[in-house]
């Protein structure tokens, strides 16, 4: 039964305020979710996925009912609301698995109760997807994987990896690859911790060596994988241009674009026409790439891609690295120094190496250029010599 705009404002109003308590605060986007309790409440009363229809837990609401659920929501500073544009694991699943294995995982994941990772790249296929050699063969029940993917994050915390495998060698590339969800904890799967410029280790490699996949657990057609990937690839990218990590010191203060114009006060330089001009411009970009994710979203169906998602993952890219040149700049000589004991060095020079982070994760930015030129923009493709051969035939780089 529909209802008035100030229908649903008053029943989600009156929801949270019964319901919201706060709950920890979650920075980590793999593994089980610790807010899981909260989030699978959020899902019971359809808030998490209000534009989907009742029988997948949603509540069949307009995209402009929808909002008012997730502006409800941020108001309070809960979470859980408008996944059914921001889930990359959900939204994938929901278009593409089969009828047995959505009624399962679907609300696992919605609720944060399963871990998930990304089991794409791999040594020779990095910004060519359709180059993977990780095969998949069919076997009573299902498929045995062998292989190896590396650049996955959050694989040593996952229940599943959403893995693209060649089911075809005899085939152009593009049409012999399929997609699964993989299950992590079993024989046949070890992953192994890459340490990052950073210091960090929030990549891996991951060795398949005969692991199993269940029948149940290919999403959309044998061979028709590709065109999975990029309705996962377009929810990714939307996440990537939505936001990204900040400074790691974890030092009080002012956040966001506030920092840095508290930076630039700190340093004596915010009367400086240069400096001022150099912050405006990170603000500025700042702004307009929250307006063009909106619009890319807006034009998000269920089930499909939108370029677009690529010029938010490619701004964000710039944002990062130009905020990581201005608090550089601003620091002078402060810059050189490191550690606990220097904070706002500290911060900076994080921001700088780990804004590459952005700029590689994801598709690198000289892909999204390429999505953006060709699929946006209209240019002619890029010349592709292997497109049209079986892929056994292909040359391995």
């Amino acid at each position: 039964m529909s209802m008035t705009d100030e229908q649903l404002q008053a029943e989600i109003e009156a929801w949270l305020a019964a319901n919201w308590k706060g709950v920890p605060a979650h920075t980590e986007s793999f593994g089980r979710d610790p807010r899981s309790e909260w989030l699978a409440k959020v899902r019971d009363a359809g808030w998490a996925v209000p534009r989907w229809s009742a029988e997948w837990q949603g509540r069949g609401l307009s995209n402009d009912q929808a909002k008012i659920v997730e502006r409800a929501f941020a108001k309070v500073g809960a979470p859980g609301a408008g996944q059914d544009r921001s889930n990359l694991w959900a939204n994938t699943a929901l278009a593409h698995a089969t009828e047995s294995f959505k009624r399962t995982i679907v609300p696992q994941l919605l609720a944060g109760e399963v871990g998930m990772c990304l089991l794409y790249s791999e040594p020779g296929a990095g910004s060519d997807l359709a180059a993977v050699r990780t095969r998949a063969d069919k076997v009573d029940g299902g498929w045995r994987v062998t292989g190896q993917k590396v650049w996955t994050s959050g694989a040593r915390v996952a229940d599943y990896g959403m893995l693209i495998a060649r089911t075809d060698w005899d085939v152009p590339k593009h049409r012999g690859i399929s997609f699964f969800f993989l299950p992590m904890k079993q024989e046949g799967v070890e992953v192994r911790p890459l340490r990052q410029i950073t210091d960090e280790a929030h990549f891996n490699e991951v060795f398949i060596d005969n692991a199993f996949i269940p029948e149940e657990n290919l999403l959309g057609p044998l061979n028709g994988g590709w065109g999975v990937l990029q309705t996962a690839l377009a929810y990714e990218r939307s996440v990537m241009g939505d936001a990204a990590r900040g400074p790691r010191s974890g030092a009080g203060g002012p956040k966001g674009d506030d920092a840095l114009l508290g930076l630039a006060r700190e340093a004596g330089r915010l009367g400086d026409p240069v400096v001022r001009q150099d912050v405006a411009q990170v603000i500025a970009w700042r702004v307009l790439n929250k307006l063009n994710t909106a619009r890319a979203k807006a034009e998000l169906a269920q089930g499909t891609s939108s370029p677009i998602m690529s010029l938010g993952k490619l701004a964000m890219s710039r944002i990062l690295h130009e905020e990581a040149r201005v608090r550089t700049m601003l620091l002078g000589p402060e810059s050189l120094l490191e550690g606990p004991d220097h904070p706002r060095a500290e911060d900076a020079n994080f921001l700088t190496l780990n804004a590459y982070f952005t700029s590689i994760g994801g598709g690198t930015d000289q892909i999204q250029r390429n999505i953006i030129g060709e699929r946006v923009l209209g240019l002619p493709k890029e010349p592709e010599v292997d497109r049209t051969i079986p892929f056994r035939e292909v040359r391995a780089g």
